[in-house]
């Protein structure tokens, strides 16, 4: 981390990866445009934008801080062909999606998705969580286990001393920040709120979450916590603890790879998620 290529090197991977994801995305435009559903659902004080495919069984994917439905890129039409209904959809403030006026949080955003849900007709689900999207997904579990079938928490973490002390200074997570925010301004229906989304998020992520070791224990979700090798944001042993808290939850780790396997290993991501989801 003391020299310059050591810095440059993970940065640049990333972005090659931000630009693998986003050829493959223009790439697929085209031939699976007419098999997704795209529309905005207004809930509570924002348009939610969501993207809908595929039949069966449904199956959310919720995505990380800053993130999109592009960021399930490699898992949506894959978990659809699975024979899942898949339903990505970008969080409040983010994506296509408005930001509103109400504070950020997660159980905010967890009323989101179940507002969704609510429009779709859908009951109950599985849910697939990155990050962020793994918060919503642990708070919807504990207040909400009724609309769960079964939770994947990647990337996830229950209290604020789960996310690394370094993760501001991982050239990676900043690689992934800035892509988000070319992203947002091309995405957005408002661009001009991005530094404001990043002060409201940062805020969030200062005070949130903060679940007790009981709530975590009361939850009756079947519950698969991965977790990349390399992780570049969450305490190896923080989410081992957050598997151990939860009653009959596998834990899961992703070797060699970290915080955006879904983009770095996807095949063994989704082997993992779909074997979780069969079993």
């Amino acid at each position: 981390m003391s020299t310059v290529c050591a810095i440059r090197s993970p940065g640049m991977r990333l972005l090659q990866l931000f630009g693998i994801l986003l050829a493959a995305l223009a790439a697929l435009s085209g031939a699976a445009a007419a098999e997704i559903e795209r529309g905005h659902v207004r809930v509570d004080d924002v348009d939610l934008y969501y993207e809908d495919r595929g039949t069966g069984t449904p199956l959310l994917l919720l995505h990380g801080g800053f993130g999109h439905t592009g960021s399930w890129q490699h898992q949506a039409a894959a978990f659809a062909a699975a024979g899942y209904r898949v339903v990505a959809v970008d969080s409040r403030g983010q994506g296509r999606s408005t930001l509103g006026e109400s504070t950020l949080g997660y159980t905010r955003m967890a009323d989101d998705v179940l507002g969704l849900m609510d429009h779709l007709g859908l009951e109950r689900a599985h849910l697939v969580g990155w990050s962020d999207g793994g918060n919503i997904g642990l708070d919807i579990a504990m207040r909400h286990p009724e609309r769960l079938l079964k939770l994947v928490a990647f990337g996830a973490n229950y209290r604020v001393d789960g996310v690394r002390a370094d993760v501001g200074e991982n050239p990676r997570f900043a690689a992934y920040v800035a892509q988000a925010e070319r992203d947002y301004a091309a995405l957005s229906p408002q661009p001009e709120r991005w530094n404001e989304l990043v002060t409201r998020i940062s805020a969030m992520w200062a005070r949130e979450p903060n679940h007790a070791d009981a709530a975590l224990r009361a939850v009756t979700v079947p519950v698969l916590v991965l977790h990349g090798e390399t992780e570049e944001a969450i305490v190896d042993k923080h989410a081992e603890a957050l598997a151990g808290l939860i009653p009959g939850a596998r834990f899961v780790i992703l070797p060699d790879t970290g915080h955006f396997a879904m983009w770095e290993q996807p095949d063994a991501f989704n082997r993992v998620v779909l074997d979780f989801l069969r079993d």
